[in-house]
């Protein structure tokens, strides 16, 4: 019987790719709708599967055939449709079988196969643009949804296309911490966070180990740094660290993030939108260098209301010096009263709730439950 009642419950397929910046919100929508008592599949690629892990148990994981014009050689190439259409014709003959009441996708080649079935199948639908550019995927279905999510407002969308601003679903790990106390720079033990990601991470191993290595020894004796680095740059930003008597944990990942922003006085970071949504919730003051190498220099946009608010500095590639960095770092870490109106005016921008959001819109899309 409860098995029954169960599968009355209406379903919602959310389509994700595998990097952390469309899974984390794919995530945090995941746990809102098991909330509120949705059944969820997650759809992705081979790929994206192993970046999953840290999605409930309930949710119901569905690897379908996706592939992307960006990687591979020529015979690669020419196997994408061919691969895309083998994905969306099994992602559509699974919702014949289950129909979903909504299928949400949160950009990434893997998230084309479910939101193209679900277009051929007039299921509602919508996708969730993370950056305040919309990519690729996201640009070639914004004509073809019934709603255009926005995590960064505004976001650039196609002429004709209106947005609807949800915000970045964060985790629940990251709604804990919610305008978590900040205790501002002093005479007392401070922590700086550095996170890269897995593409941005060199650049910030050549420059920031250096840039804290030139700060006066009255400011550099009380800073411990926690950095993620690639495991090729491990040693050498250990290494770094040792020869400038600095306290340091250099891991390929941390996987309490959410802690270690809640506990730091200043945060270094690529622009992402996962990251950025994080320090708005929790309310960080931050050094952002966005990622050059973006063709559409999203990060920037990104970072741009975080800038405007004087929540952030925004640095840069070109200028992101180690001499111009420990300016920046001496500048927040010496001046507490500063250092804290940074902190408040991110959380004002933070929309913790951004996950509710989300899914009251998928709500609205997939319409009454059916009886």
């Amino acid at each position: 019987m409860a098995s029954k009642q169960a599968k009355k419950a209406p379903l919602a397929v959310i389509a994700a790719g595998g990097t952390g910046g469309h899974m984390f919100p794919a995530q945090a929508l995941a746990e809102e709708l098991l909330a509120r008592g949705w059944r969820v599949v997650l759809s992705t690629d081979a790929r994206g599967a192993r970046y999953a892990g840290g999605f409930p148990e309930a949710v119901t994981r569905r690897t379908v055939s996706s592939a992307t014009f960006a990687r591979g050689g020529l015979l690669a190439k020419l196997a994408v449709p061919f691969r895309v259409l083998g994905g969306i014709i099994s992602a559509a003959f699974s919702m014949l079988l289950d129909r979903p009441a909504v299928v949400a996708g949160f950009g990434g080649y893997p998230s084309i196969p479910a939101i193209g079935a679900a277009w051929l199948l007039r299921v509602p639908r919508l996708i969730h643009e993370q950056n305040g550019v919309l990519g690729r995927v996201n640009q070639l279905f914004a004509g073809r949804v019934s709603a255009v999510a926005c995590g960064i407002w505004p976001t650039e969308l196609p002429a004709g296309i209106e947005g609807v601003h949800t915000g970045n679903p964060v985790r629940s790990l990251v709604r804990e911490k919610t305008a978590a106390p900040y205790i501002a720079p002093g005479d007392y033990p401070m922590s700086i966070v550095v996170i890269g990601g897995s593409q941005g991470a060199r650049i910030l191993s050549d420059v920031v180990p250096a840039a804290i290595a030139m700060l006066p020894e009255e400011l550099r004796q009380y800073l411990r740094v926690a950095q993620q680095a690639r495991p090729e740059d491990l040693e050498r930003v250990m290494s770094a660290y040792d020869e400038a008597g600095i306290q340091a944990e250099v891991e390929p990942f941390f996987a309490d993030v959410p802690r270690r922003f809640s506990e730091a006085q200043l945060v270094i970071a690529r622009a992402g939108a996962s990251t950025v949504a994080d320090l708005t919730v929790i309310g960080r003051p931050a050094i952002l260098v966005p990622y050059a190498a973006a063709v559409r220099d999203e990060q920037t946009a990104n970072a741009r209301g975080l800038v405007e608010a004087g929540a952030a500095v925004l640095m840069p590639e070109s200028q992101f010096t180690p001499a111009s960095l420990a300016e920046q770092i001496a500048s927040i870490l010496t001046t507490p009263d500063a250092a804290s109106r940074m902190a408040r005016s991110a959380t004002e921008l933070g929309l913790p709730d951004a996950a509710m959001r989300l899914a009251e819109l998928a709500e609205h899309l997939a319409g009454p439950p059916s009886a």
